[in-house]
Parts: structure tokens; C-alpha cells; sequence
């Protein structure tokens, strides 16, 4: 088994009630601590066997199928309150929509067990929901640790149920802006390709086959602003996979700038606008992937009310604009 595996397997049996459902959905709700993707990891790593053998997440489960699953260690206690600031961009009584900032988790994992979104949300409230198990309370999705915006928090398991059902319904709308390597060829475009767990290396994602376990994946993207060898743009996706945007973008040859893992550089200098001779050239402009969840429209999980959210474009991707602006200036030309 992989080192972060527990050594230790849990045996049990199918039920009736859980006859036909997915291996891993049935497993992310036998196990609540963990997330859906970890599920997934798992049984990529072979560490879920069903009647002896190892499985694929697409498996549907059958009555009295033996299960044997090596889990991940768990951290021994619940998340520690921690006094870290949060940008509060609303709040009710069901609800809290921060502005995350870049580097930081958003639920205590192995690696980050402290700093944490969930860390900073169990000083700042008393109560929040309990349907994604101890280690993630009031999270109903997430964001990658360098994506900064909007988050969703309930604090009440009604409420939570509520949004998580908007979000696999797809009636939730989320808008993303980001800065990109080279310039698109079409002022806008619909990229559809299935993305699944990457080939060999199992921290990031790639455009895969269905019989790969890859699933379909949605983006919408549209041109801000073109400029020599960047552009801005912004991004619907219409599915929620794990680095959808950032596979998807850096698959039509257009990486999101700074991102490590897709473009193979983990930041931005003005040396790389202006040239390596200029002054200040090795100053950063940027040292994370340039993408930000900027709006979400839900529905109230009380009222029913429409809500526009908006988090502003933070203070290092407008940096980069305005370099760009000033010293990579492109006509606005279109393009169909």
C-alpha cells in the first residue's frame, strides 16, 4: 500500500439499500471525512478491492460484494480553531461567502493540518454544518490552495444540503477570471473534454478517456482583453471537476500563468515582459496560478432569493494586468 495509506483495511459488505451505486459515491457516504477525489485516489492506487479484486471508481456495487478499503490516515483530533483573519463577502444566518485568499486550504489534509479555511471558520463561528464529516464543517466545495475567491459556507446542515444539491444540479453559476500564455484564435469558445487522474502523476489531472475513468468536463471561456503573448479571459465552467479550468486551458495551449503543475513555472517576472536585460526584471509580479473565482450566483437556501456575488480581482493578478497594459499592449482585434 502507499505510505499515506493506513495499514490497517476496512472490511465490510453491501447492503441492499446501497445496491447499484458507484464505488466511490458509495464510499465518500459510508466515509464523510473524506472527499469524493480522495475516494478516487484510493482506488486508483488499487487500495479498494471488490470480492478480491481491485476495481474503477465506475464500478456499481452489488449486494453482498466483500469490500476491503486501505483509507488515509486522518489527523487524531478535529481541526483547532485558529484566529486567522477572513474577508467576509456576505453573511446570514444560513450562509458566509468569503474571498479566499492565494495559499491557503481550504480543510485540514495531510500536509496542512493548520492554517487552514476550516481552522480560521471554527474561531470565527459557533456553528457551522456537519454533512461533510469533522474535518471539513460548513464546506460545500473548494477551490485549489493558490486560486483565490468566492466560497461557499453553511452554517447549518439544512442549508448545506440545499447547495450541494444546487451544485450537482449545475443550476449553480460560477464565473472565473484568468490571466493565459499566448492568445486565443477565438474570441470564445466552449472547450469539452473528459478529464480524469493524470497518467503517472497523481497530483494533477489530464485530459483522459471515459474508459479511463476520465468524466465529462465543460468549460466555457471568452477574451477580455488580447495582449502580445497573453490574454485575459473568463471562464464558466459548467461541470465542477478538480482543476478543470487549469487542464482545460493548458490543453488548447493556453496555460494559466504561474501554474506550476500545467505550465511548468511557478511565476511571473517583469524580466519576462520586458526582456531579462530591463531594470527590476527579476521582480515577481506574480508567484501563483493567476485564476480567480470572481462570481457565483446561487439560490438562498432559505428564501429562494437569487444572489449575485462578486469578489474583486485581487491585488497580485491586477498587477500583472497592469504590467501587461503598459508594456504588452495588443490591438484589440477579433477574432471568430
Amino acid at each position: 500500500m502507499p505510505p499515506e495509506l493506513s495499514s490497517t483495511p476496512c472490511d465490510f459488505q453491501v447492503k441492499a439499500r446501497m445496491v447499484g451505486k458507484r464505488i466511490d459515491a458509495y464510499l465518500a457516504s459510508r466515509y464523510p471525512d473524506y472527499s469524493r477525489c480522495v475516494i478516487q485516489k484510493v482506488i486508483d492506487a488499487k487500495a479498494v478491492l471488490i470480492n478480491g479484486q481491485p476495481t474503477k471508481a465506475s464500478y456499481k456495487v452489488r449486494l453482498d460484494d466483500a469490500i476491503r478499503v486501505w483509507l488515509p490516515e486522518l489527523a487524531d483530533e478535529a481541526p483547532i480553531p485558529e484566529e486567522i483573519p477572513l474577508e467576509v463577502v456576505y453573511e446570514d444566518e444560513a450562509l458566509t461567502v468569503v474571498n479566499k485568499p492565494p495559499r491557503m486550504v481550504v480543510h485540514p489534509a495531510k500536509g496542512h493540518w493548520s492554517g487552514t479555511l476550516v481552522n480560521a471558520l471554527q474561531f470565527h463561528y459557533d456553528t457551522l454544518s456537519t454533512v461533510a464529516g469533522e474535518n471539513r464543517p460548513g464546506i460545500v466545495h473548494r477551490l485549489d490552495r493558490d486560486t483565490t475567491g468566492l466560497l461557499l459556507v453553511a452554517k447549518d446542515d439544512f442549508a448545506h444540503r440545499n447547495l450541494a444539491k444546487q451544485f450537482e444540479q449545475r443550476t449553480v453559476r460560477k464565473e472565473y477570471l484568468a490571466i493565459v500564455s499566448g492568445v486565443p484564435s477565438r474570441d470564445s469558445d466552449y472547450i469539452e473534454k473528459p478529464i480524469g487522474f493524470h497518467p503517472t502523476n497523481r497530483e494533477k489531472m489530464a485530459i483522459r478517456l471515459p474508459e479511463d475513468g476520465a468524466k465529462e468536463a465543460v468549460t466555457f471561456y471568452e477574451v477580455l482583453e488580447r495582449f502580445d503573448g497573453f490574454a485575459y479571459v473568463r471562464c464558466k465552467p459548467r461541470t465542477g471537476r478538480t482543476h478543470q479550468i487549469r487542464v482545460h486551458l493548458a490543453h488548447i495551449g493556453h496555460p494559466i500563468v504561474a501554474d506550476k503543475a500545467y505550465s511548468g513555472r511557478d511565476h511571473l517576472t517583469l524580466g519576462d515582459l520586458l526582456g531579462a536585460g530591463t531594470a527590476d526584471a527579476d521582480r515577481v509580479l506574480i508567484d501563483r496560478q493567476a485564476l480567480h473565482a470572481h462570481n457565483l450566483f446561487i439560490r438562498h437556501p432559505l428564501s429562494g432569493e437569487d444572489l449575485a456575488l462578486n469578489a474583486p480581482l485581487p491585488d497580485d493578478m491586477a498587477t500583472v494586468l497592469a504590467a501587461l497594459r503598459l508594456h504588452r499592449p495588443k490591438p484589440q482585434t477579433g477574432h471568430r
